[in-house]
């Protein structure tokens, strides 16, 4: 009988249960937005680490001196009531929405990088770099402009109507295809 009390009664008040995780679900949404989109977009072997051990750091505060299974369903639920709550209204009141994502940071324009953005980010120009060619951007000159989402994704603009390196592939493919049409 011990067990069945153990697994489904929990230690503490289910209030308690319930507004513990909303104090937290509140702690981490600002600590997070504080820490930059780029924490949120790009997460490294580093900010892994952090991220798992801020789960283990937060979880007691979430469930008290409680073991038992119900705690823990009412905690589960509490931050799935609250975060369903929060996205509902962060999509009906586009202020709140800018309070909790932030706004996007123009990280490059017309060619040229503004480095005072990329260090508000902590992206170095190397890092930066190498997110532009990764999306097919070897030339500054070829960026009309690049900005740092609120999802921490960057998003490139390219400057003219220049292919991509696949579709300028593409079009030697189809020219050399056309001369031996012209042969036949």
């Amino acid at each position: 009988m011990n067990i069945i009390h153990d697994l489904w009664i929990p230690n503490i008040s289910i209030l308690e249960k319930i507004i513990r995780p909303i104090l937290v679900y509140g702690f981490l949404l600002i600590a997070l937005r504080l820490g930059g989109k780029r924490e949120l977009g790009q997460l490294t072997g580093f900010d892994l680490v952090v991220l798992l051990m801020l789960s283990n750091a937060v979880q007691n505060a979430i469930i008290g001196d409680d073991n038992s299974v119900l705690g823990g369903l009412v905690g589960a639920t509490t931050l799935l009531i609250t975060n369903y709550l929060v996205v509902r209204l962060a999509y009906r009141y586009p202020r709140i929405q800018q309070v909790v994502e932030g706004r996007s940071t123009p990280l490059l324009l017309d060619g040229q990088m503004i480095s005072k953005n990329l260090a508000k980010e902590l992206i170095s120009e190397k890092e930066f770099r190498t997110v532009l060619r990764r999306q097919g951007f070897e030339n500054l000159a070829e960026i009309r402009e690049a900005i740092l989402e609120t999802s921490g994704s960057i998003t490139v603009e390219r400057a003219t109507d220049l292919p991509t390196p696949v579709e300028a592939e593409l079009l030697r493919r189809l020219d050399r295809i056309e001369q031996r049409l012209r042969q036949l």
